[in-house]
């Protein structure tokens, strides 16, 4: 296996190679590089305990004879006669209102072959990406979006915040749009097929299958590369190649997937960005949300609220991805943009929490106790950053209280009060706060 991954790391950074010294070169061989090296690669690349397609085969009746089976697989791929099968899809709640979000769940198979088309795209596509695009790209995370924000914001005294929210963004998505912008990099046949198999693939709900002719469904290992290509060309192309030469003053973009954030120094160029961003979406088949498509007054408070009648308003808040940024004092009492968990992320996962301790109520507390501190670290791993500790303070007396309440609930006379159940916190207590992603060096704006 490390000879293969040598073998495919070598090809994969050749072709990274090429990619970025020629702009403007269209590749129009790739799919002889995947041969079964790269496939052994692909697949031990694919998740294991992931959910099953719509064939029920998991990850273990697929190894069960491994090398066949990709061996069968590369012969239909490169013979053409690869057929993607339908994805599973499911509906999971969006946030907390009544909206689910449907994701398509593919087989084992087909998580493995998207996985080695991948490989390939995202050699080439990584060498055009812009570096204001954070979101589902190797060696970029949600915390680098989110530190960018604070910078720009910070640099800009604030300014001007676009928020830009596309409505079902992976379910309007616009195949014949994606195919162009695909071509502009890759014109490889074999590629191209496969690709257009699995926008074409079709869907199985409750048993019928149902065939879309726009969008890519969510939980496809290909659909995050495939969006990032069209909303590179969409927007971040568009933004650094036609908006910013026009603009009177700094402005900074910074995109996370289907999520952007446009930062503007002066109001005048952010209204004029805002009144011909909806043409420029539906140019491509997109809609912006006309609720949480919005502009934000985000300008450094000039004084204390109550100074004077004349003091500019308290600045309005706005939201990037799970966090919601707002103008507070530092310690040592200068203007600062900080950071906290968006109210409807803390709700859901308390709500997730208190469900949790609802059904495994009657489990062992040593059990509970190993399980909610799981929970409560894992909700640090995302939200335990710089200035959010109230945030996460909070987060632990909500996850304190729901737990009371369901282990009063185990016995109908013997009700857990407070002064009890905090003494079975100290035998029993929750991780400490933790900020997991420190970010060193914030500067402070005097005022």
């Amino acid at each position: 296996m490390l000879r293969n991954l040598n073998n495919v790391s070598t090809k994969q950074h050749r072709i990274a190679e090429l990619a970025k010294r020629s702009p403007a070169l269209v590749f129009t061989s790739l799919a002889h590089l995947i041969d079964l090296e790269w496939l052994l690669e692909a697949y031990r690349r694919t998740r294991k305990d992931g959910a099953v397609g719509v064939d029920g085969q998991t990850a273990a009746d697929y190894e069960a004879d491994l090398t066949t089976n990709l061996q069968s697989l590369l012969e239909r791929v490169h013979s053409g006669t690869y057929r993607a099968p339908p994805v599973r899809r499911v509906q999971i709640p969006k946030g907390n209102s009544s909206e689910t979000r449907p994701i398509g769940i593919p087989t084992f198979e087909d998580k493995l072959l998207q996985r080695a088309v991948l490989m390939l795209l995202e050699q080439i596509f990584e060498q055009d990406f812009s570096d204001s695009s954070y979101g589902f790209r190797p060696g970029r995370s949600t915390h680098q979006a989110i530190d960018a924000t604070w910078k720009h914001t910070m640099d800009l005294w604030g300014g001007f915040v676009l928020e830009v929210d596309l409505r079902r963004f992976f379910d309007t998505l616009d195949h014949g749009h994606l195919r162009t912008f695909i071509q502009r990099r890759v014109r490889d046949g074999v590629v191209q097929r496969l690709i257009g198999k699995w926008l074409n693939a079709g869907a199985m709900d409750s048993g019928y299958v149902s065939y879309p002719d726009c969008g890519s469904p969510q939980g496809g290992v290909i659909s995050p590369l495939l969006a990032n290509v069209y909303l590179h060309y969409v927007l971040d192309e568009w933004f650094h190649n036609d908006v910013l030469p026009c603009m009177r003053a700094r402005t900074r973009l910074v995109r996370y997937a289907d999520d952007a954030v446009m930062i503007f120094e002066v109001e005048s160029d952010a209204r004029r960005v805002l009144a011909v961003l909806d043409k420029r979406c539906s140019k491509y088949g997109l809609t912006i949300h006309p609720e949480k498509t919005r502009l934000v007054d985000f300008r450094r408070p000039l004084l204390s609220p109550g100074k004077s009648a004349n003091a500019r308003s308290k600045p309005q808040t706005f939201d990037l991805p799970g966090f919601t940024h707002y103008w507070s004092r530092s310690r040592s009492g200068h203007r600062v943009v900080q950071r906290k968990t968006m109210s409807s992320r803390l709700t859901r996962s308390v709500q997730a929490i208190d469900s949790w301790c609802k059904a495994h109520r009657h489990d062992r507390l040593i059990d509970q106790h190993a399980a909610l501190c799981r929970k409560v670290r894992g909700h640090d791993a995302y939200y335990g950053i710089t200035g959010n500790g109230e945030s996460l303070q909070t987060f632990r007396f909500l996850v304190h209280r729901a737990w009371r309440r369901w282990l009063s609930r185990r016995h109908r006379k013997r009700k857990l009060d407070w002064d009890k159940f905090n003494r079975l916190l100290e035998s029993f207590p929750l991780p400490p706060l933790r900020v997991v992603h420190s970010f060193v060096g914030n500067r402070e704006v005097n005022v």
